[in-house]
């Protein structure tokens, strides 16, 4: 079980309401964990360990929870510049640079991961031009009928989250506009605007709710689960302690309400976690509806939206706006280990179906043949071996290469952010299955 920090705080920054500034080692090691979750969740399907008719496979198919965990987290480090704009009447971070800066954070190892994957196993399929653009563009979620079983070619098949992710990064500046717009109608006073883009933020999680009756009714359209505006009620968590914290950050006085969320944090750190575990079984258990479910699936869609929210909320709160060294939770969030999982977690994510299939072929194992410690043991190094190896290789140097293509415009305009801010370092990992 991990520390959950459930006495309350002590630290004075926290009861302060002192909300971290730049870099949050903390919430490397949240994307550590939903790193970690994904792979057990797909060596947990693919050995049938999460098929099986008791509650811990159930909790292990409940493991793609670490999608909205990533999603939050995207929300929360993609946002906060855009928010800290709209709050003080700022221009907005520059598109052009934000844009470049998503482009080669993501692109250049997942280019890579394709090649690799349809070398291996799209043999009839290499000369498809049309194949080739979709997947290199982030376009195959958007075909209806591909030519694939699933969610895409194999080793390929998370990478229709990371076209969720690209969704969201092209929509960002737009949606942050329009926010922004909704803010400033309401005057130039800091709580005010604060509670507008909050209203804001609100209205785009509801509408995933309603993407969900949308995909079932009149007919049952399953693609449209792969799209972007069902996972917008998880962005907005993120977008949401965006606000907040740049709010707090900037309250005068220590009694106003953004202070006082964030020592409500501070003095229930571990009844964030508490709520994210019980949300969490509860999402396992036959209340939800059926773990895989058909056309029927429904109510299993729209408790799923609800409590996985829920989930990322409870886990990322705490780490996002108290200083690491305030709970049990944020020390071990911090640690060497986990802030190293979290700088490689995008190489994980890429890489598991990859190491997955390349240890199935080689021990001739078949889909849902059992052996799951042995086979995560096995995948988990070499996917962790792998994203390591990309991490030094592909992603650092792409990460230089962004700035290097960025500095001459770096600092022209009032609000640009900054490398961390724009997710170019380690807050870029998306993982999701």
């Amino acid at each position: 079980m991990l520390p959950a920090g459930s006495q309350p705080v002590r630290d004075t920054a926290v009861l302060s309401g002192q909300v971290p500034s730049g870099h949050v080692d903390a919430l490397d090691g949240v994307r550590a964990l939903a790193a970690v979750a994904v792979l057990v969740f797909h060596v947990a399907i693919e050995s049938a360990a999460a098929l099986r008719d008791n509650f811990f496979s159930s909790l292990l198919a409940r493991g793609d929870v670490a999608v909205p965990i990533f999603f939050a987290l995207s929300g929360l480090l993609l946002y906060r510049p855009y928010a800290r704009a709209a709050l003080l009447g700022e221009r907005p971070p520059d598109t052009r640079v934000y844009l470049i800066k998503r482009a080669l954070r993501i692109l250049p190892a997942y280019w890579l991961v394709v090649a690799v994957a349809m070398a291996l196993w799209a043999g009839p399929h290499l000369g498809d031009v049309k194949t080739w653009l979709q997947l290199l563009l982030l376009g195959q979620t958007y075909e209806i009928h591909p030519w694939w079983f699933g969610l895409g070619p194999r080793g390929l098949a998370q990478m229709w989250s990371l076209c969720v992710e690209a969704a969201f990064y092209v929509l960002l500046p737009l949606v942050a506009a329009a926010l922004a717009a909704y803010a400033r109608r309401g005057g130039p006073g800091l709580d005010t605007r604060a509670r507008r883009l909050l209203t804001g933020v609100a209205v785009l999680a509801a509408s995933s709710f309603a993407w969900a009756l949308i995909t079932y009714f009149p007919v049952y359209r399953p693609y449209l689960n792969t799209w972007l505006p069902r996972a917008w009620v998880f962005f907005a968590v993120g977008m949401a302690l965006a606000v907040v914290s740049e709010w707090a950050r900037r309250e005068t006085g220590e009694n106003g309400p953004a202070h006082r969320f964030v020592r409500a944090v501070g003095a229930s750190a571990g009844s964030f976690l508490l709520v994210a575990a019980l949300a969490y079984a509860v999402a396992a258990s036959p209340l939800t509806g059926t773990r895989f479910s058909g056309v029927d699936g429904v109510w299993a869609d729209l408790s799923e939206l609800a409590l996985y929210a829920t989930v990322a909320a409870g886990l990322v709160t705490p780490a996002a706006l108290l200083p690491a060294e305030g709970s049990a939770y944020g020390r071990f969030l911090s640690s060497r280990v986990m802030r190293f999982l979290g700088r490689v977690s995008y190489g994980v994510f890429l890489w598991q179906f990859v190491a997955l299939y390349l240890w199935y072929d080689f021990t001739q194992q078949q889909a849902w043949s059992g052996n799951f410690v042995g086979n995560l043991v096995v995948v988990g190094a070499l996917t962790l071996l792998l994203a390591t190896l990309t991490h030094r290789y592909v992603e650092e140097p792409a990460r230089h290469l962004a700035r290097l293509a960025t500095s001459s415009r770096k600092g022209t305009r009032k609000g640009t952010p900054t490398g961390t801010e724009t997710g170019t370092g380690t807050a870029a990992a998306a993982p999701r299955p």
